[in-house]
């Protein structure tokens, strides 16, 4: 088991879920109640890293991180160094990948919150934002923690956006599941078969967790 490639993982799984979470939630919020007639171009660029391949998601980000993009000479002038290849550069990237997995979850529950409910809290003189904090956000916290759980499994799981923008460096960018694919490509099928077993044994709770979750915001109230 190849246990920094696990422990690296679980890293950048938990910094983009956080940088998703600040992100994800305005963007989320003005898409559940903005109601301008071109949201729907906002809401298909979101969704594009689903339907995407991954290796050409990858491509278009390491052409936006290279050292001749506006992006990557300012960096490079910044820190010193690019970003493809680095750790930092994975984070960017998984981010952009794992966007639709978050902000959609996101903007499904805050869709859900009563309008009415917001309009009394401005009509009481509470700013937006503690609108937000106070009402929206509590009313539609397991959709909101749905997302989070979805976002951080889904980056445990990437291979081609991984593998095109920060390759296979030990210890900096060989995540999990280029490990397995160098274990299989080694013929340590033993090692590989036991990584596997520890991300279906994930992906398997993930997915129940995010069901219970859903079923908690489809029914917020005991019922008998």
């Amino acid at each position: 088991m190849d246990w920094q490639a696990v422990w690296l993982s679980v890293r950048l799984s938990a910094c983009t879920t956080l940088v998703l979470v600040l992100l994800g939630l305005p963007l989320a919020y003005w898409l559940a109640n903005s109601r301008w007639r071109g949201k729907f171009f906002v809401e298909a660029v979101v969704a594009l890293p689903i339907v995407l391949p991954p290796t050409v998601l990858g491509f278009y980000l390491l052409v936006a991180m290279g050292p001749l993009s506006p992006l990557g000479r300012l960096y490079t002038s910044v820190f010193g160094h690019g970003l493809p290849f680095t750790f930092q550069g994975l984070l960017l990237a998984s981010v952009i990948y794992s966007l639709p997995f978050a902000v959609q979850p996101f903007a499904a529950a805050l869709a859900t919150v009563d309008r009415r409910l917001l309009e009394a809290s401005w009509c009481l003189r509470v700013s937006r934002l503690a609108t937000f904090f106070r009402v929206a956000l509590p009313l539609a916290w397991p959709g909101v923690l749905s997302g989070m759980v979805l976002s951080f499994a889904h980056t445990m799981g990437e291979f081609g956006v991984v593998l095109m923008i920060g390759g296979n460096i030990g210890g900096v960018t060989r995540t999990v599941s280029i490990s397995i694919y160098d274990q299989v490509q080694t013929l340590n099928y033993a090692a590989a078969n036991w990584t596997s077993l520890l991300l279906l044994a994930f992906s398997f709770s993930v997915l129940v967790l995010t069901y219970g979750l859903q079923r908690r915001l489809a029914f917020p109230w005991p019922t008998r």
